[in-house]
């Protein structure tokens, strides 16, 4: 978007002329090529004389009517300018009153600017479009992009004695070339289409590394240039791994290129490729940024959701951790009451890492706390977590889970399990391999889910996790798999239940395999002791 000193830089102001009109040039018009015709109709028809003079003509003229300069900017295009007196109409009839004219030349005026404004926007979009960028306003930038590619045009073309110099583009399928910048050519030609690059034998010939120099009627015609001048040099815009397009410097008279100007041509494309390139890459750090600002705030929305108090149960313990592979991932634990005394246990793997399993696993555990309210079977709740996994996606979503319907009175345990999560029963004599592999939810609508159960007597713990946790326990130095976190926590099983878990946790953590590890959690259901 334009800022308001930009918006304001193409306003043209009408003055009156103090002078008789004079037989001088008319000042180069601001790249509109319909002026001076405009110019021409409306003395004819009113009989009064507008002309259009540049700032720099106004100022050196009449300093006390030149344009306002624009607070920031320092420059204005110029001014429309009444003559003193009127001369006959080309009609035959008589000038048109000073004051009518004054207002149609105001209003000629405004839609001037109006029309530069436009042309100042183009120039800057053309520019923007040439590294991808959109209009990002950067403190610490000299000036606009499109100024910066102009002043390199300008500075090449004028240290090798050329009038004109345009930039060209490939588009997306290398099939075309866009004018994206080009100084002392008129503006018009930005809204022009692209060059196709099949013919453009010219470019063709640069983009393979060399420049081409045309300084004869019979190249300029083999050759194919894309302005008409009497000489012309095509050097290749291109980084180090990439090719951009070329850039065309333009002669007004038939003349040679030395080896050494040549040369500097091909440094001044390499200096505007680098330009480029830099827009390019400063753009990917905005976005890049943008994107780790909302992945930190998936991170913590999708900690927030972790359970971390443990419920107010008489004589129960729980607690969790898990340890997503990435910033963000598809395991979670979850626990929560239900009528008639039952306490849910789960946890979860969305079966990919990420912010594609972040949010799988944020819709399970959602639909997990939807279902389980309405089912006192474990299976009866995986089924319908199923079915809605299965009818919400698009067949490619897959999820493993393990489910414990907790009678908190008794210790019974109604279980069921999908994929591969894995359930220890410790005992103070011992330990017990609960849950068996069994078919994914998400696979089919028609699955059946084996029950089972187990009971926790006092001074026994249920260990579930995720296969990620398990696989981590296979890791070199550590016991192998669910019976080596078996064997690690039956020692414990005397300790509480979070420091269970930090045990099992800082156990096994630096043994992980970088970053081919799985999602990891871990999940500790303790029924305490009875006191002594």
């Amino acid at each position: 978007m334009m800022t308001a000193a930009e918006t304001s830089m193409y306003q043209l102001r009408v003055f009156p002329n103090l002078s008789a009109p004079t037989a001088e040039p008319q000042p180069r018009n601001p790249g509109v090529g319909s002026l001076a015709a405009v110019l021409r109709a409306f003395q004819q028809t009113t009989g009064w004389q507008l002309r259009y003079l540049a700032a720099e003509s106004a100022r050196a003229g009449k300093p006390d009517l030149s344009a306002p300069a624009i607070p920031g900017v320092g420059i204005s295009p110029g001014q429309l300018r009444l003559a003193a007196d009127a001369t006959p109409p080309s009609h035959g009839g008589p000038p048109l009153d000073r004051k009518a004219a004054q207002t149609m030349a105001t209003a000629l005026s405004d839609m001037l600017g109006e029309l530069l404004n436009t042309q100042q926007a183009l120039r800057q979009r053309e520019a923007e479009l040439a590294a991808g960028v959109p209009v990002v306003p950067h403190p610490d930038e000299p000036g606009h992009l499109a100024d910066r590619l102009e002043a390199v045009l300008k500075g090449g073309a004028e240290a090798v004695g050329c009038q004109a110099a345009a930039l060209y583009l490939l588009d997306e399928a290398t099939t075309q070339l866009k004018l994206r910048s080009c100084w002392g050519l008129p503006f018009a030609r930005l809204a022009e289409p692209a060059r196709r690059l099949k013919g453009a034998i010219a470019d063709l010939e640069a983009m393979l590394g060399h420049a081409v120099v045309l300084n004869d009627d019979v190249a300029l015609g083999h050759w194919n240039p894309p302005e008409d001048f009497a000489a012309a040099v095509c050097v290749p815009v291109a980084t180090p791994t990439t090719l951009l397009g070329t850039v065309w410097f333009f002669a007004e008279r038939r003349r040679d290129f030395a080896d050494p100007e040549t040369n500097m041509l091909e440094v001044v494309a390499g200096r505007i490729a680098a330009d480029l390139e830099r827009e390019m890459l400063w753009r990917e750090g905005v976005e890049g940024a943008r994107v780790k600002r909302q992945l930190a705030g998936v991170e913590r929305f999708q900690r927030g959701q972790l359970p971390t108090v443990s419920p107010l149960l008489d004589g129960w313990e729980l607690a969790g951790w898990t340890g997503q592979a990435e910033s963000v991932g598809g395991d979670f634990f979850d626990w929560f009451g239900l009528p008639d005394g039952l306490l849910a246990v789960a946890v979860g793997d969305a079966l990919e890492c990420g912010l594609e399993a972040a949010f799988a696993a944020t819709a399970l555990k959602a639909a997990l706390r939807a279902h389980a309210p309405y089912h006192r079977e474990a299976q009866q709740t995986l089924a319908r977590l199923n079915l809605t996994l299965w009818t919400g996606s698009a067949g490619d979503q897959y999820a493993s889970m393990f489910l414990g319907l907790v009678e908190t009175a008794t210790g019974r345990i109604s279980c069921a399990t999908a994929g591969r999560p894995g359930a220890i029963l410790l005992r103070p004599s011992g330990w017990e391999l609960l849950a068996e592999p069994g078919p994914r939810l998400g696979e089919s609508p028609e699955t059946r889910f084996e029950p089972f159960g187990c009971e926790l007597q006092p001074g026994e713990a249920l260990v579930l996790m995720t296969d990620g946790f398990a696989n981590t326990a296979g890791a070199p130095g550590v016991p192998a798999g669910m019976e080596g976190v078996a064997k690690m926590l039956l020692p414990k099983l005397n300790l509480p239940a979070d420091l269970m878990v930090r045990i099992a946790r800082d156990r096994l953590e630096p043994h992980r395999s970088g970053g081919q590890a799985d999602d990891r959690t871990l999940l500790v259901v303790k029924r305490r002791a009875a006191p002594a």
